[in-house]
Order: structure tokens, then C-alpha cells, then sequence
């Protein structure tokens, strides 16, 4: 599989996912934006987490204003970081190059990578982003035997 060059090192983000247990992965990403990885314990954490960055880069520029109940919602960049080194960038259960290509209609479209399988796919929301990690999590926890995954 080769890699594809977006013309900007931080439209990528690697996706380290090291568990997948009853459907909330945990694990970390890292962008060449960032100085240290950003670490995720739930699907939630993980997609707040990566709109903050983007928000942040201003990279891609999201098209419309996000709505929160919060204020001072675009103050707070939440980014728990812990000085981890970039070379131990692959997850324990898979590992995802995700690329967000556009921020359109308050989501994201994009492609991802499933670095183990070399398989690609693009998608046109989060929600077909989550679908997508689901169906490859769950293949590699059901090869791994490492976690459970229960419906």
C-alpha cells in the first residue's frame, strides 16, 4: 500500500488503539502538530479530543461555527499529553492513519488506513469513520483474542 501525500504533514494523524473493550477503545494519537501523543480512553474522548486539535490548526478549516452550551467552548484546548516517544506509534490491537481531508456539514470527511490489513477507506462523516473502526477492531479482536468485544 503506498502512501498517499496530502501536501501537509498535519492532515495526517496516527491512531494508536491498544484495546477495544465493549465497544470503547482506548489508546492514543499523534500529529506532527503536537508535541507529545494525546492519549483517549473512550470513542468520545477520542473524537473531542481530535476536533480540538483540528480546531487548533485551523487545518483543515471547519465550515461552519461549532454550537456548544459552553460560552467559552473555543477557549479550552484539553489536550492530556504525557511525554511519550513517537517511535512507539502502533497500537497494541491496530493502528489507523487518519486523514481529514474536510470539515463540512459539522463533520469530518476524510480517509483512513488500517496500517496492519493495508486496506483503505474513505468516509464522508464521523459517524462513517466510527463504523469503519468498529468493523476493523472488531476483526482484529476477534484475531488477537487480546479483548472482548460484546454487542
Amino acid at each position: 500500500m503506498t502512501v498517499k501525500h496530502w501536501g501537509n504533514e498535519f492532515r495526517l494523524t496516527t491512531v494508536c488503539v491498544d484495546s477495544y473493550d465493549n465497544g470503547e477503545l482506548c489508546g492514543r494519537f499523534y500529529n506532527p502538530y503536537l508535541k507529545d501523543a494525546v492519549n483517549f480512553k473512550s470513542l468520545s474522548q477520542f473524537i473531542i479530543q481530535m476536533e480540538n486539535m483540528l480546531n487548533s490548526m485551523n487545518l483543515p478549516q471547519s465550515f461552519t461555527a461549532v454550537r456548544t452550551f459552553s460560552p467559552s467552548a473555543s477557549d479550552i484546548h484539553s489536550f492530556s499529553s504525557e511525554n511519550e516517544s513517537k517511535s512507539s506509534s502502533k497500537g497494541e490491537l491496530a493502528t489507523f492513519a487518519l486523514r481529514v481531508i474536510f470539515r463540512q456539514h459539522t463533520s469530518w470527511q476524510g480517509s483512513v488506513s488500517w496500517l496492519e490489513a493495508k486496506k483503505e477507506q474513505s468516509f464522508r462523516s464521523v459517524l462513517e469513520l466510527i463504523l469503519l473502526l468498529d468493523s476493523a477492531l472488531c476483526s482484529a479482536v476477534e484475531s488477537s483474542g487480546k479483548n472482548t468485544v460484546s454487542e
